[in-house]
């Protein structure tokens, strides 16, 4: 049988999966850890290697996050006790084991091995149990209404098709359900210090647009940035109640927030 589809739309399906597929490429090699200069010297996935990890990402999130529990200004983490747990992209899997250790009966994927090796080893080494699934979140092998909370963090704006995400968290979350998700600002600091640095004092909008400059400049395979409009309109083809947020976040690489 022929392909009936529109040759544009094969191509852009095309361009697509080689773009998910330099994501899984690179964020298995270049997993999250936080560890941007090579100085934690613990042999990876020991215990004080995870400690060390997660002491680098809690201080560039202290500024949402209380002295008591982290991530909880964001996280509803009195409210995941017995719930059922989506986490699209599991990293290093700290946010897998805060949910866990909360009662969540926790689901994580991930569209890189090496991620899902290393949140598998966190959760034995610690003694806590959660499925942790090699999956495309484009595509999810799971029932609608699957889930009572669906949680991504610094994720969908890497994929290739990231309205194909947000349409499968809304088709396994359940309509009384909810999903918290956090993508790249791009009126923050770090946007606009691309924009001036390397888009317009280095002459590159003679050759490439704006969000090119913005995904080069960033970690990823590739990466999209949203404006709040932008980012609840893709939300508010799927769900009916959407609101955003701005948080503060320390840079990764530079001091600023």
């Amino acid at each position: 049988m022929k392909d009936k589809k529109d040759p544009e739309k094969r191509l852009e399906d095309m361009c697509s999966d080689q773009v998910q597929t330099g994501n899984r490429a690179w964020w298995t090699s270049n997993a999250m850890a936080y560890d941007w200069h090579g100085t934690i010297d613990s042999e990876r996935y020991t215990r004080e290697w995870f400690d060390q990890i997660d002491q680098r990402f809690l201080h560039g999130a202290r500024l949402f996050a209380s002295s008591q529990k982290p991530f909880d200004q964001i996280m509803p983490l009195e409210e995941l006790k017995g719930k059922r747990v989506l986490e699209i992209g599991c990293g290093m899997g700290f946010h897998c084991e805060t949910m866990v250790r909360a009662g969540a009966d926790v689901t994580a994927v991930d569209v890189s091995p090496k991620s899902i090796e290393a949140t598998s080893r966190r959760l034995a080494l610690k003694g806590l149990n959660a499925r942790v699934i090699e999956a495309d979140a484009e595509n999810l092998a799971f029932d609608d209404h699957e889930f009572d909370f669906v949680w991504s963090w610094g994720v969908i704006h890497h994929s290739a098709r990231t309205a194909r995400i947000v349409r499968e968290i809304a088709r396994v979350v359940r309509p009384e359900g909810q999903a918290r998700v956090m993508v790249y600002n791009r009126l923050g600091m770090a946007a606009r210090l691309v924009f001036w640095k390397s888009h317009i004092a280095n002459f590159r909008f003679l050759t490439r647009s704006y969000e090119e400059s913005l995904y080069r400049s960033t970690d990823g395979f590739s990466a999209r940035y949203y404006i709040p409009e932008q980012f609840e309109d893709l939300f508010r083809a799927f769900f009916a109640d959407v609101r955003s947020e701005i948080c503060g976040q320390d840079a990764d690489v530079i001091p600023l927030p």
